[in-house]
């Protein structure tokens, strides 16, 4: 075997286990995740109206978990602005600052979709948040078809959320 082919099944082989760390890292921080039927919640919106499960039912929707002092939610707000419009979105602020220091954080950011606010967590437990950000992807019946934690691109939410508005084969 030659040396550039060494090096080239050693990079392959490095890959591979990079890409199972990240699997089995994505495994464990979802492991006691809802399936199925999404958990319902009610609350208001920073903008003062009222928001609950059911009016996320009749297409998909990403429900994402988020908090202003995470670095990584930060660099994905410019995504899940573009996301919301073009597709239903939900954020959950896991914030415990105030309704207006989070709307001050999103106006600095340039960004603007529904916020609900969860200081006591309330709903994060529902949904079993162990890091943020998180995402859930809904599908037309408000049943949980992909749930990710972490950085996710543009590219992956938007094609998780076309694969949750095909209908299943029966």
């Amino acid at each position: 075997m030659t040396a550039s082919r060494r090096l080239w099944l050693r990079r392959l082989l490095e890959v591979a286990i990079a890409v199972l760390v990240f699997l089995l890292v994505q495994a464990w921080l979802t492991r006691e995740a809802p399936q199925g039927p999404a958990p319902p919640f009610s609350g208001t919106l920073l903008d003062g109206s009222q928001v609950s499960l059911d009016d996320l039912k009749g297409r998909p929707a990403l429900l994402h978990f988020w908090a202003s002092w995470c670095p990584i939610c930060g660099l994905q707000q410019g995504t899940i602005h573009a996301i919301a419009k073009d597709h239903t979105v939900l954020s959950i602020a896991m914030d415990e600052a105030s309704a207006d220091e989070i709307t001050a954080y999103l106006q600095d950011a340039g960004v603007d979709y529904p916020v609900l606010h969860d200081p006591e967590g309330d709903i994060a437990r529902h949904y079993a948040i162990r890091g943020v950000p998180t995402s859930f992807i809904l599908d037309r019946a408000g049943n949980i078809r992909f749930v990710e934690t972490g950085y996710t691109t543009g590219i992956g939410l938007r094609l998780r959320l076309w694969l949750a508005g095909r209908k299943p084969v029966p």
